[in-house]
């Protein structure tokens, strides 16, 4: 099973944006997709 792990640490960078096109682009190729968000905030 491969994983795809994405990482950012500023605010205001495109994280979200870029992790909900990667994983609709994965899921739409077939591929499970899971995104978890962990923002303390």
């Amino acid at each position: 099973m491969a994983r795809l792990w994405l990482f950012g640490g500023k605010g205001g960078v495109g994280k979200t944006t870029t992790s909900a096109a990667t994983a609709l682009w994965l899921a739409n190729a077939g591929f499970r997709t899971l995104v978890v968000s962990s923002d303390p905030a």
